[in-house]
């Protein structure tokens, strides 16, 4: 007699996977694009975030572990970049494009700025935080620190961008 273990069927699998992009997509290249700065980068951390996922247990896709992989695929970037701008000495700052500074105001093209140059861990607490609205915990869970990680991480970058913004705190 065989015994099969109880593993779903790849079916499943691939309409979880199918829904979480068409439901969450605009919202992972968004938090995506706030941490590596620019939208054609985010849209491929999360579409190499997804065809990595592909084939994947269902019981692992969840909204929570995707935004897991999103801000990983985010660091990664980051040290790629890190990598080849040591490699190269080339000057420090992203040049903004003709349509992105078009779309950005003075004063949020400035936030956006001062978001950039935090830590990392900073920026992506801030993130998690305002942008996605997540609770402490799953900013915790996301991030794999304790909650009270996220609200001292939370508190030095505020003060951080009060600073740099020149607010009077």
């Amino acid at each position: 007699m065989n015994v099969k273990t109880s593993r779903p069927p790849p079916a499943l699998a691939e309409a979880r996977l199918a829904a979480l992009y068409r439901e969450r997509r605009l919202e992972l290249i968004r938090l995506a694009v706030l941490l590596v700065g620019d939208r054609e980068t985010a849209e491929d951390v999360v579409q190499d975030v997804f065809a990595r996922l592909h084939g994947r247990d269902p019981g692992v896709l969840t909204l929570a572990y995707v935004r897991t992989c999103v801000l990983n695929g985010s660091r990664s970037v980051l040290r790629r970049r890190a990598v080849a701008l040591r490699r190269t000495e080339r000057a420090r700052g992203a040049v903004e494009s003709a349509e992105a500074a078009a779309l950005l105001g003075e004063s949020r093209r400035e936030v956006l700025d001062a978001l950039r140059r935090l830590p990392g861990r900073q920026r992506e607490a801030l993130v998690l935080r305002f942008y996605l609205d997540l609770p402490e915990a799953e900013i915790a869970r996301t991030m794999r620190v304790r909650q009270s990680t996220v609200r001292s991480t939370t508190a030095r970058a505020l003060a951080r961008l009060n600073r740099e913004l020149g607010g009077n705190a």
